[in-house]
């Protein structure tokens, strides 16, 4: 494995210094521009592995970052897609999780710049996700059957929906998902009054309405909750049990587990939405951002060098 940093943090302190950064920082009075900015600046907080490689590069005609540690050549790939609700993050601010997650994996990581709203609403994001896996395993000399998805939040559903659009429009199924805290419904309006330490109602409500458009709030490529399950890859879900989204994605998982699908669902007490975007600075991060590439790893493993 290589050499990663040495986290120092307790997730009681990383808490306590995270909740107030992100109360400022997705505060729903900043335009979604500025909301874009702050959270690319604080993304340095966020250490890189030793050895981490990031190239630039062009998937399907958007930007992306390809992320390696250590081995730059692998046969397995991750499609990655940011969370940010749709209308914030992007590869800058996902850089860290992506660099621990091709270290754990052993695999290419490519981190896509998808379309954001309100500047592009559904379906720009999911049409940019579903070309993007589709040149991987045609042009880039990655099989299906060594292309993961993952994805964090936004992007948890969005891989979601990915994967499901890929087995009804292509009958083509990646080996596995990796979702991190999915935000599978996003026109519910049940979340839980709770004190999340990164997300808030007014942020997450006002950019659920800036990607759907014009959408069905039911349409199965917006709300993957509303999909068919049926058909989709194993798939290993994190979610914090003190966080916004929890009710939601256990209600996705035994969504998923109803319609046959190999699911398991870890429930972390000691983390928060998202908690690997801090894998550098919080041991409990790290260790479960080294179980999800592991988990990616073990079913692209006919596939790995």
């Amino acid at each position: 494995m290589p050499e990663l940093p040495t986290p120092q943090l307790s997730p009681r302190v990383a808490r306590t210094a995270l909740r107030p950064l992100f109360r400022v920082i997705l505060s729903p009075r900043w335009p979604y521009t500025t909301q874009r900015r702050l959270l690319e600046l604080a993304a340095p907080l966020q250490r890189l592995p030793k050895d981490t490689v990031v190239r630039d590069v062009r998937l399907a005609g958007r930007p992306a970052e390809r992320v390696t540690v250590g081995a730059t050549e692998r046969s397995t790939a991750i499609l990655y897609l940011h969370g940010g609700a749709y209308t914030a993050g992007s590869p800058a601010t996902h850089r860290s999780l992506a660099a621990y997650l091709a270290a754990a994996a052993e695999s290419v990581v490519y981190v896509l710049d998808y379309r954001l709203a309100p500047e592009h609403p559904y379906p720009a994001a999911l049409d940019d996700a579903e070309a993007a896996y589709l040149e991987l395993v045609s042009e880039h000399g990655f099989e299906v059957g060594g292309t993961a998805i993952a994805g964090d939040s936004a992007g948890g559903g969005l891989t979601a929906a990915t994967a499901h659009r890929l087995r009804t429009r292509h009958a083509i199924t990646p080996p596995a998902l990796g979702l991190l805290s999915p935000w599978t419904d996003p026109a519910s309006r049940e979340l839980p009054d709770v004190n999340d330490v990164v997300i808030n109602k007014g942020w997450v409500y006002s950019s659920a309405e800036a990607y759907r458009g014009r959408a069905d709030p039911a349409d199965p490529g917006y709300a993957p909750m509303h999909a068919d399950p049926t058909g989709l890859p194993p798939t290993l879900i994190q979610v914090g049990t003190e966080e916004m989204l929890y009710p939601q994605v256990r209600q996705y998982a035994g969504k998923l587990r109803a319609a046959g699908v190999d699911v398991t669902l870890v429930e972390q007490p000691e983390l928060w939405h998202v908690a690997p975007l801090q894998a550098s600075l919080v041991p409990e991060a790290a260790a479960a951002i080294d179980d999800f590439g592991g988990f990616l790893r073990a079913h692209m493993g006919a596939h790995a060098d």
